[in-house]
């Protein structure tokens, strides 16, 4: 998948996956492509600094715990994380009508 498409949905992504559980880095990059039957194949450089970025705005809490024993960072939704989730799913709906009402072609007459 082209990078450019994903400009502007890493958030809505990355708090989508951590949804259910709290997930390391590694673990929500397999969560990507597995959810997306492979087209996401996102890399870490991009990954992490979202993260980072969630983090800092209140939407993920993070904590180091021990994964198939290695020390590593989990994140988890906050309260503010799912409300975020809930706002980013309804400007995902809007934005992919508006643009699927110009990419459809129109009924024929």
């Amino acid at each position: 998948m082209n990078a450019d498409a994903l400009r502007g949905h890493m958030d809505a992504l990355l708090l989508s996956v951590l949804e259910h559980e709290p997930l390391h880095g590694y673990a929500i990059i397999e969560a990507l492509q597995e959810r997306s039957g492979g087209a996401l194949n996102v890399p870490t450089g991009t990954v992490y600094p979202a993260l980072r970025r969630l983090e800092q705005a209140g939407y993920l809490a993070s904590e180091w715990a021990t994964v198939g024993g290695r020390r590593r960072r989990t994140y988890r939704l906050t309260s503010s994380g799912r409300t975020a989730l809930v706002g980013e799913r309804s400007a995902w709906r809007e934005f992919a009508g508006v643009i699927g009402s110009v990419l459809e072609p129109p009924p024929a007459r």
